[in-house]
């Protein structure tokens, strides 16, 4: 049997029919389409999309964005949220609408979330070419401005012809729902075809479950593993976003307290231990604690679970310093597993630390292993307690501003943020209660994430709430600075609209807080990262600051704002904010020089190896030395 339907009615029907399975839970894997209309896809996923709200013939309920960008931002925070178990679609016209998306699509991607990408395309039958903002490329016809979504995609497909739907949908699928090889998947998708009927067999529409497994160790790679932990002296743990996303934070803390090794956490993989368990040393590397780095210095053998091992994770390969220091790496992507020469453990993380636990079954660190963690995790503990009550004025510290919104938020809150110099201050001092509270996206540190981001988290808080009857879902504590909210703070008035509630902490520094650190410590002055007027003496953008009120601008699109001066007033109006059925922006100004805590690590960022300003050759000095310590791991 069969069914007439258009493409775009056809792929509606068919993402509807989507579930995946974990554990035996089966879950409907697409929550929804988010889109923005255009000649590109109105007539077809448009129409289709309408018809299936209108006739109930397939569940995908459709949610109105303001910024290409930003829905696949939301689309991202929805599936991370959901340990990559459901996700969202996203549609766009062509030419600008499409392209917009593309670094969402590049975030995705890089931090491994699956999102479907459904960007309209020119004309494959070339009827009406070249069409209002299709690109022509010279050398040929068969170019659009969608192949840019080529190398930022982990599946790419352009369906010139109906028949082509079937299979590139099943290959979707594939991917999206695969823990090694999940991101962004992007179907192009020409607007003639859209709109084109076809007689699609009746099996396509059935319900189908993707079942996500849990790959075990291989047993010689297990017993390696094993041997080399058993004799290690000073091991440490590295715990990454696979940890969560793999629902693994039981096993990760049995496994840590039965051995006694000491846990340090990514940016994603922060939560992963309740921030005070006795093995939890916080986060490590570039933006890491004290304690957690003078253990990596140490450490003899490093066990990563679910880890990718950025940049910032291992200091640009600075951290661990022990010259025969050995990897053994737990990854459900052998990509990852490989990384540093390591012992290559390639598994789910919960499945691969119950191996582990089995195969170290009485084993234990040696006691003064554990002492010394204890001693240096409580030495971080006081530093964060003395920034988090700096009392620094006029304007408060930014450290002071997290340790409010930290003492506010419940057990079961979410922190989310991006870019920027909060989250570095947030991996370090963000005390987490639980596996999903801290919600940092540093893959891509993309500017513009926050709120986007948040309006996604809510959604699947909001899902969760009412799956479990867990009672009020949780609160969404978006952190975003003055720069990443000028770059995208539209979803606000989605938030608005579809009445997802969201507490949005503005934070006005006059300009850009992390770069502007980063540019004085490579000698630049801070160059270009004010928000100040042209001065008329010097030329240069060191004026008087610019009048921006952004509180305003949050009230103008549809949210209640609060002002705070001072920590005192963010403490009242933040618990103003979560008594709150709407959507609240805290606007507080701080003071972007105050200082925060350091990591006592470094980061490869390349200085000038010539110039005539002496603040730069005083970096260089400073890099040259520091690029010493920076090894291959092998």
């Amino acid at each position: 049997m069969s069914t007439r339907l258009t493409v775009g009615q056809a792929i509606v029907r068919f993402l509807a029919a989507q579930w995946s399975e974990r554990d035996g839970v089966e879950r409907r894997f697409f929550g929804g389409c988010f889109g923005i209309f255009g000649h590109g896809n109105v007539a077809g996923l448009g129409q289709g999309l309408l018809e299936a709200e209108r006739t109930g013939t397939a569940e995908l309920p459709f949610y109105m964005a303001r910024n290409e960008q930003a829905m696949v931002h939301a689309a991202v925070g929805y599936a991370r949220m959901h340990d990559r178990l459901r996700a969202l679609a996203c549609t766009s016209s062509i030419g600008p609408g499409a392209t917009n998306m593309v670094t969402g699509a590049a975030l995705a991607t890089i931090n491994r979330i699956p999102v479907l990408l459904l960007p309209g395309d020119v004309f494959a039958t070339r009827a009406a070419n070249p069409v209002l903002q299709e690109l022509e490329d010279p050398r040929t016809y068969d170019v659009s401005v969608n192949d840019a979504f080529r190398p930022v995609s982990r599946f790419w497909d352009r369906i010139t012809r109906p028949e082509q739907l079937p299979s590139a949908l099943l290959a979707a699928m594939r991917v999206l729902t695969d823990p090694a090889e999940t991101g962004a998947v992007t179907l192009s998708l020409p607007q003639d075809v859209q709109a084109e009927a076809f007689d699609w067999p009746d099996e396509l529409f059935d319900r189908r479950v993707w079942h996500v497994g849990r790959p075990v160790p291989e047993p010689a790679a297990l017993d390696r593993a094993a041997e080399l932990l058993r004799g290690a002296r000073r091991p440490l743990i590295v715990a990454g976003g696979g940890v969560i996303y793999s629902g693994a934070t039981a096993e990760l803390a049995a496994f840590a307290e039965s051995t006694g090794i000491p846990v340090g956490e990514t940016q994603a993989g922060k939560g992963a231990l309740p921030w005070d368990h006795p093995c939890a040393v916080g986060a490590i590397g570039a933006t890491g604690t004290t304690a957690a780095n003078a253990l990596a210095r140490d450490a003899d053998v490093v066990l990563g679970v679910g880890t990718r091992y950025s940049d910032f994770t291992t200091a640009s390969r600075s951290v661990f310093a022990d010259p025969a220091v050995r990897f053994v790496n737990l990854n459900v992507a052998a990509f990852d597993a490989a990384k540093h020469g390591g012992v290559s453990l390639v598994a789910d993380a919960r499945a691969g630390l119950a191996a582990l636990s089995a195969a170290l079954d009485g084993h234990h660190v040696e006691e003064g292993h554990r002492e010394r963690t204890g001693r240096l995790v409580a030495s971080w503990n006081a530093t964060v307690d003395r920034a988090y009550g700096l009392g620094h004025g006029p304007l408060p510290a930014q450290s002071e501003v997290l340790g409010v919104v930290n003492e506010i938020a419940g057990p079961r809150d979410v922190v989310v943020c991006a870019a920027g110099s909060m989250p570095g201050d947030l991996h370090k001092m963000w005390r987490p209660r639980d596996p999903k509270g801290y919600h940092v996206e540093y893959g891509f540190s993309c500017m513009g994430y926050e709120i986007a981001g948040g309006l996604g988290v809510k959604m699947a808080a909001l899902e969760e709430a009412a799956a479990h009857g867990s009672g009020p879902a949780r609160e969404v504590f978006v952190l975003v600075g003055d720069g990443s909210y000028l770059m995208m703070a539209q979803e606000l008035v989605t938030a608005v609209q579809e009445g997802v509630k969201l507490v949005v902490v503005l934070v006005q520094n006059h300009g850009f807080a992390s770069i502007g650190n980063l540019s004085e410590s490579v000698g630049a002055q801070r160059f270009g990262t004010r928000y100040r007027y042209r001065s008329e003496d010097t030329g240069g953008l060191d004026g008087e600051l610019l009048p921006v009120d952004l509180a305003a601008n949050a009230a103008s699109l549809g949210a209640d704002v609060l002002r705070a001066e001072g920590i005192a007033e963010l403490r009242e109006a933040l618990r103003e904010a979560t008594a709150s059925s709407r959507t609240t922006v805290v606007h507080v100004e701080t003071d972007p020089l105050a200082p925060a805590p350091d990591s006592d690590a470094w980061w490869d960022v390349p200085v000038a190896e010539v110039s005539e300003l002496d603040t730069t050759r005083a970096a260089r000095a400073r890099y040259d030395e520091d690029k010493k310590a920076q090894r291959h791991y092998l």
